[in-house]
């Protein structure tokens, strides 16, 4: 075995103690009447050293306002879009043309699909709507750079108790679609809610298990002695030990949307909302129980309450600053 130089080593020691620092992003919704110019949106993830961003549909003027920022982005195709993309190559072809390539340099990823379910319309047309959208990004030699895939809810796991026995609920859904991700290196996008898990389940689990304030382990897992803290850990963890039963042990996973309202529902409080994003943000660094040290990619959701947002009363609460551009929860540490 070659010897390991002084300098290897010490490079070594230091990556062994000090994990991966995770990006951390920020969706940009767009559902309100009284939110900020694209300009400004843009300026204020850069005051804030916000480097990534989620954008759910390609405003041209968010895209032009982000050329020469430095921030890289999710781009979603919108569910209204997935039945022209799915079944028409060409039109796939003309989504990437007008959306992708004029802004090819800061795309990270194309989220195609948010939250689609097995029994929902569209279904059928996430697999060939990600496969034209990626042969359209082969054609213009973007195939390699940027990453196709799509986002999933955690909702699409059954069995997450203890979290080494997750498993997805319809594997005639979801495997094909894991498949692809294998086959080009594409990363699985999944929503993680730990505030919809405990409002739902509140006799089960504790409030300071899902803002990462137990003092101590709360879960131990049977299956593998693994000790659980957190909930945002035990969810992300029980969609991993799904994907190694689909036969994608490796696939790596982006957490594409997490946050906590600040009003509208039960638990819902500034408070609360403050302690979780702060957590958030310094515990995806050290990856999960079951990736240890494999730091997580997380947006966080959202840059801004949605005043006109339709849904529940907390829908319209999970901004990080206000529309006129101020800190809900004061400086968090995005970089």
């Amino acid at each position: 075995m070659a010897s390991i130089t002084p300098l290897l080593f010490v490079a070594l020691l230091f990556l062994a103690l000090h994990p991966t620092d995770a990006q951390i992003g920020v969706c940009y919704g767009r559902t309100g009447n009284n939110l900020p110019s694209e300009q400004d949106v843009v300026n204020l993830y850069r005051s804030n050293g916000i480097s990534a961003m989620r954008l759910y549909d390609p405003d041209q003027a968010a895209l032009n306002a982000l050329q020469g920022a430095g921030i890289n982005i999710i781009l979603d195709v919108p569910n209204d879009s997935l039945q022209s993309l799915g079944s028409n190559p060409a039109s796939a072809m003309q989504w990437v043309q007008t959306n992708v390539v004029p802004y090819a340099s800061f795309i990270r990823y194309i989220a195609v699909g948010n939250e689609i379910h097995p029994s929902d319309a569209a279904a059928s047309q996430i697999l060939p709507a990600m496969q034209n959208v990626l042969n359209a990004l082969k054609s213009v030699n973007a195939g390699g750079q940027i990453k196709v895939s799509t986002s999933i809810d955690t909702t699409l796991i059954t069995n997450s108790f203890p979290p080494s026995n997750g498993v997805f609920s319809d594997t005639s859904y979801i495997t094909p679609i894991i498949n692809f991700l294998t086959s080009n290196g594409s990363p699985l996008l999944v929503n993680v809610y730990p505030y919809f898990a405990y409002t739902n389940n509140e006799q089960s689990i504790t409030l300071n298990y899902a803002l990462f304030t137990a003092p101590g382990t709360v879960v131990t897992d049977s299956n593998n002695g693994l000790q659980y803290q957190n909930l945002f850990d035990a969810l992300v963890d029980a969609v991993y030990a799904a994907l190694s039963k689909a036969g994608a042990p490796n696939t790596a996973i982006v957490v594409s949307e997490s946050g906590w309202p600040s009003d509208g529902g039960d638990a819902a409080s500034v408070d609360n909302a403050g302690t979780y994003y702060k957590n958030l943000i310094s515990h995806v660094k050290q990856g999960t129980p079951l990736k240890n040290g494999q730091a997580i990619e997380t947006y966080l959701f959202e840059m801004f309450d949605e005043d006109t947002k339709p849904g529940a009363p907390t829908e319209q609460h999970f901004g990080l600053f206000t529309p006129s551009k101020q800190p809900k929860y004061g400086q968090l540490n995005f970089s």
